[in-house]
């Protein structure tokens, strides 16, 4: 767990300093409210106890100030893993010193170690408590309180504190927004097949490097023009440029039938790009032949990483993907049954809860959008049933549910196989972690969140739609 001092000990953001950028402050609060309110903690038990206070498991009586103070004593603990997110943050994504861990530390790193903060009722929401010890609801949230949020500490898994804070870390929206300025984001096919770069495109077959090739040939040409007249985003392929490249490619002796199979020939070498570029950023588990299609595991892996899973044992990787798929399945029944179950409680709209499976049904199986369920189900208004639906942040928390469950499992067979201990080394533990990230992104979320973007024009035919419909046919 370390040493006791981190929980009086806090690392902030100190713009002050231009080699670091951060400091270490001791939090005289934290420091007091463990050695006179919990003195006789054993090493092994302090943070049990402090989660304990902190949300209010044993007594729902226990005092806010008490709450808030556990509350600064872990926050403090969990700004250590966070920084060290951020460097390894940068360490993933910052080559060529497009940006440094100094550039993230601000959303995540921002806790001012002073205010005392508690959760509400149910959980969700930071309250802070004034100098007058009033509660006061507050729109600012520090990250800290949130990683502590989220953490299930009576679990299943065997997940520590430090781990969760490195993953919400990874996890947070603010960063990932960040990261995306820089090219790490779910780009369009077109966006991806626009900028592939050499590196790229030497893996591809000789047939789809013709085909980037003269893709680029066309559409590159045609972008300057576009951007010229202030078009940002790269759209589809026009007919006209379509039946351009056909032409060219006739040239090359590559015959395509139609615009059509085009397209879709077009659309199968982005996901061959989509795929390098979460594989060279976050090393994957396996990677796809270019010539053959068939994928095959990387045989550049670093040691530090998988090699100490073994992924060479065939029956390791099909115990993975078979776990990825059921616990696709698992995450949707419970977080249907958590959406219900929260409705129901609510007073504004329980009446409502029975509606949230054939709004649903509505949204993936009928192609309908939330403004077109509305008068459907008997809603009052467009906000009115996006509250209740909210496919967004449906898919969000399937998708963490899932990513925890495929680690919890992984972990477990590791284990099963002497191949870590438990709890699992911390490096162990995050190469894992963003391995199974990265390719649940890839082969599920990626394209469930680009479809629900869509709009009108969305088809819902994503492994995610495809298995949420399955699932809601068994209600």
């Amino acid at each position: 767990m370390g040493t006791a001092s981190r929980y009086w000990n806090i690392w902030q953001i100190n713009p002050g300093s231009d080699r670091v950028g951060y400091k270490q402050s001791l939090v005289t609060t934290a420091q007091e409210f463990i050695t006179k309110q919990v003195p006789t903690f054993q090493n092994g038990n302090l943070q049990s106890v402090l989660l304990s206070y902190f949300h209010a498991k044993n007594s729902a009586k226990v005092d806010n100030i008490i709450r808030a103070q556990a509350g600064l004593s872990l926050r403090c603990y969990v700004s250590e893993p966070i920084l060290k997110a951020c460097k390894k943050i940068e360490t993933l994504f910052g080559g060529e010193k497009q940006f440094t861990y100094q550039d993230l530390l601000p959303f995540v790193l921002n806790d001012d170690a002073k205010t005392l903060v508690i959760l509400d009722r149910d959980g969700k929401n930071q309250v802070i408590i004034d100098n007058h010890g009033e509660l006061k609801t507050t729109t600012y949230k520090f990250f800290s309180v949130q990683v502590l949020q989220k953490f299930n500490a009576e679990s299943k898994s065997s997940m520590s504190l430090d781990s969760w804070a490195y993953l919400q870390t990874k996890q947070n929206q603010e960063l990932k927004d960040f990261l995306s300025e820089f090219g790490f984001k779910n780009l369009s096919d077109w966006a991806l097949l626009n900028r592939a770069r050499p590196k790229q495109i030497d893996r591809l077959s000789d047939r789809d490097r013709k085909l980037v090739e003269i893709f680029h040939a066309v559409y590159r040409r045609d972008r300057i023009t576009q951007r010229q007249a202030g078009l940002g985003k790269c759209p589809d392929p026009s007919k006209a440029q379509l039946q351009e490249m056909l032409t060219s490619l006739q040239t090359q002796n590559i015959t395509i039938n139609s615009t059509v199979e085009l397209m879709k020939e077009l659309k199968q070498v982005a996901l061959q790009l989509r795929q390098y570029d979460i594989w060279s950023y976050r090393e994957p588990l396996e990677i796809q032949n270019p010539d053959t299609g068939s994928y095959t595991l990387r045989p550049d892996l670093p040691s530090n990483s998988l090699d100490e899973l073994d992924v060479e044992q065939c029956s390791l990787l099909e115990f993975f993907h078979e776990q990825m798929k059921l616990a696709l399945e698992e995450a949707i029944n419970q977080e249907i049954n958590t959406r219900i179950s929260s409705l129901q409680k609510s007073k504004k709209y329980a009446p409502l809860a029975q509606q949230f499976i054939p709004g649903l049904q509505l949204y993936y199986c009928q192609g309908m959008s939330i403004k077109e369920i509305v008068p459907v189900l008997g809603m009052t208004s467009w906000d009115q049933a996006r509250r209740v639906l909210n496919p967004g942040e449906l898919l969000t928390n399937i998708r963490d549910l899932t990513i925890q469950k495929v680690l919890d499992k992984m972990l477990e067979k590791a284990q099963e196989l002497g191949l870590t201990q438990i709890p699992p080394e911390p490096d162990y533990l995050q190469a894992l972690a963003e391995q199974i990230e990265a390719f649940a992104d890839a082969e599920i979320f990626q394209g469930a969140a680009e479809e629900i973007r869509a709009g009108k024009s969305r088809s819902l035919n994503s492994v995610y739609a495809q298995e949420l419909k399955l699932v809601m046919g068994n209600w």
